[in-house]
């Protein structure tokens, strides 16, 4: 009698040891759902602000935010001057923290 409870609990704890270990995984990374939407809307904006000055070059920027508000942009500019009226329109848009820039300037040829 004493075998089968053991077994039994045995093979019902092998059963829940999955769903107990998953249940405590917590990542760093992992954040809340909404801290992604918040990131994309903030991403969003920056983009549609970038489109509305209707400059050729700043359409071969990329736009990423992180869970903290932080832009990074990367990509190409015709001029320093795209370059630097990138990271103006971006500092301006509601919710970015700051703004940290790796954009090129690469002249077409």
């Amino acid at each position: 009698m004493k075998t089968t409870i053991t077994a039994a609990c045995f093979v019902l704890a092998t059963m829940l040891a999955p769903i107990a270990s998953h249940a405590e995984d917590r990542d760093a990374d992992r954040t809340h759902p909404m801290t992604f939407v918040k990131d994309s809307v903030i991403t969003t904006k920056v983009k549609a602000m970038l489109a509305d000055e209707k400059m050729s070059s700043l359409a071969h920027i990329k736009v990423d935010t992180d869970s903290k508000g932080e832009v990074f942009l990367s990509g190409t500019a015709r001029t320093q001057e795209a370059a630097d009226k990138a990271v103006s329109i971006t500092r301006a848009v509601e919710g970015v923290t700051s703004v940290k820039s790796t954009i090129q300037v690469k002249k077409d040829d």
